[in-house]
């Protein structure tokens, strides 16, 4: 897969704004990609170490954590999105922390 992608990806994941998330499909999409949810979460799995990345900001579609409940990863990312004032409904982000990127962002700011 073209390291292209990926960074179109990371470009888009580094946009979302502190106490919002975003789904897989949506960074996805936002980033040129219709349909590649998938390749979102590789490209997450990919980025060097040194990069700044707000991964915990990537949930699945149903809003719930990235990973299976109870696990190291989720309870961090759990912590990270707390910290950032995001709310849980049970298990899942309240839809109002739904990133919802205006027109000027969309221009300006996902330029690829």
């Amino acid at each position: 897969m073209s390291s292209a992608y990926y960074t179109q990806i990371w470009q888009t994941v580094r946009q979302i704004p502190p106490g919002k998330v975003a789904s897989y499909g949506q960074i996805a999409d936002l980033s040129g990609l219709p349909g590649r949810a998938r390749l979102v979460g590789k490209a997450l799995g990919m980025a060097p170490e040194s990069m700044p990345l707000p991964w915990h900001r990537v949930l699945r579609s149903n809003l719930t954590l990235a990973f299976a409940a109870g696990t190291p990863q989720a309870l961090l990312q759990r912590s990270l999105l707390l910290a950032e004032g995001v709310t849980f409904q049970g298990q899942r982000v309240a839809k109002t922390a739904q990133w919802q990127p205006d027109l000027a962002e969309m221009l300006f700011a996902l330029t690829y």
